[in-house]
Formats: C-alpha cells, sequence, structure tokens
C-alpha cells in the first residue's frame, strides 16, 4: 500500500532541504557521507517517503544538529 502524502511530510522536506542548502550539502554529498541513497534524500524532500529513526539520525549528525532539531517545523 502506497504511503499518503501529508502535509508535515512535505514541510519536513522543505525544512530539510532548506537545512542541507544552508549546511551547504548538495544532496548527492549528503546522500554520500549519511550511506543513504540520493533517490531516499530527493524523496524525503519532496514528501514523497518518511525517513526512520536511524536515517533521521545519520542526517542531523552530519548537519551537525539533533534530530528534534530537523522535526521542529
Amino acid at each position: 500500500m502506497a504511503m499518503k502524502t501529508t502535509q508535515k511530510d512535505i514541510s519536513f522536506g522543505k525544512k530539510l532541504a532548506r537545512t542541507r542548502k544552508n549546511a551547504g550539502y548538495t544532496q548527492e554529498r549528503l546522500a554520500e557521507k549519511s550511506s543513504l541513497s540520493t533517490t531516499f534524500i530527493g524523496l524525503l524532500e519532496t514528501g514523497n517517503r518518511r525517513a526512520s529513526l536511524r536515517s533521521l539520525q545519520k542526517i542531523a549528525s552530519i548537519l551537525g544538529l539533533k534530530v528534534k532539531d530537523l522535526l521542529n517545523f
């Protein structure tokens, strides 16, 4: 069953994209450093996928944040 994209998914994606760009990372570089795929990062940023806690921890750590900082949107 396909996931239904919510406004929260879209808001999170926009925050992730903005935060990533402000930190000077491309999607490719963030994916490489986090051992996640570029496609996955793109899907997160468009709100079409949801990250696991483990993925959120990897991304937050690379961006120098805590998970709660990514989820505060």
